[in-house]
């Protein structure tokens, strides 16, 4: 192909997540991700759906997730409305069935398997949102999810399912499933943490670890979801709710206000930093904001305030309501 055939161009009118487009005698077919952002706008992912880019290299996961309390069923939500060419990733599926613990880390074979149905390889653009009113609430933890298997092309669709909707980008019930593809996963080990992992960091106090649970559940004053599972944190802990991380549009919020909302609650960001919250989830809120800041290693407890209610000692469990009998 001679270099007057190739040329580079946006698909969308902002700088994220800047894709490859390769024309030949005036057609084009999406090759590569060139540069992948954490997050991409709603009129970036419209126009891609707009000029039909999605498929093999690039798609689109609707990784909606609530907790079984809220009693959604977001397998049917998604069937009757989804972004045009979305695929549906559910958390629970796509996790360790060995673990007594909530939707823990699958091993890097079922991960493969599991994507590779979706028709995601190894160079695929994935680009994830949730429907949650909060504009995301499980979406950061698949772009983790995705970035710890070793997968850096993903994206978080800022503002989500929300946004695309306030903003009158078309939804849809139809849905085909993608050709597979193959995938293969490797785990970065050091970002997930174990409950010994945090047990040895109490000890040493090496390590700053945040908590994203609202301030009610971190403190011991309003319960948890789960039954038999009380509120309170560990030693240590710092409380940074996921929830002050976004704006009223449901958006992540600034560079400026991020580092303002870490520095307030006497987060150094140039030191090591882990995450925690309910069960693994909204711990990955922290882990997008930081990475947004240039802090790309914060690893995350994947047990969370599940296992750790249940293992750990009443003396290791600081709560200002109702405490953990021996």
């Amino acid at each position: 192909m001679s270099d007057g055939a190739r040329r580079m161009q946006r698909v969308g009118p902002d700088a994220d997540g800047l894709i490859a487009v390769v024309t030949l005698k005036g057609r084009s077919s999406l090759t590569m991700a060139v540069q992948t952002r954490a997050l991409v706008s709603v009129q970036w992912l419209a126009d891609a759906v707009r000029n039909k880019l999605v498929g093999p290299k690039l798609r689109i996961l609707d990784t909606s997730w609530y907790l079984p309390s809220t009693k959604r069923d977001t397998r049917d939500e998604f069937a009757q409305k989804h972004i045009p060419g979305a695929s549906f990733l559910d958390i629970d599926e796509c996790s360790d069935s060995t673990s007594p613990y909530d939707h823990m880390l699958p091993t890097p074979s079922n991960f493969s398997q599991y994507v590779g149905d979706l028709g995601i390889g190894n160079d695929t653009h994935v680009v994830v949102y949730d429907t949650s009113d909060f504009g995301a609430y499980s979406a950061p933890r698949v772009w983790w999810m995705f970035r710890a298997f070793g997968h850096g092309l993903v994206s978080v669709l800022d503002g989500g399912m929300k946004n695309w909707v306030a903003e009158g980008h078309p939804v849809t019930s139809e849905y085909s499933k993608p050709e597979r593809q193959e995938f293969r996963a490797t785990l970065n080990a050091s970002w997930v943490k174990s409950f010994e992992d945090v047990m040895e960091n109490i000890r040493t106090k090496e390590v700053q670890v945040v908590d994203t649970r609202i301030s009610g559940r971190f403190n011991g004053t309003e319960p948890e979801p789960r039954e038999d599972i009380l509120p309170g944190h560990f030693p240590g802990a710092i409380n940074i709710p996921f929830t002050s991380l976004r704006d009223d549009s449901g958006k992540l919020l600034g560079p400026e206000v991020l580092t303002k909302i870490f520095k307030d609650a006497g987060v150094d960001l140039q030191r090591p930093l882990w995450v925690t919250c309910g069960s693994g989830v909204t711990a990955c809120h922290v882990v997008l904001a930081a990475h947004q800041l240039g802090y790309p290693g914060v690893c995350v407890y994947d047990g969370s305030w599940v296992e750790w209610f249940q293992r750990a000692s009443p003396e290791h469990i600081i709560s200002e309501g109702k405490v953990k009998k021996e």
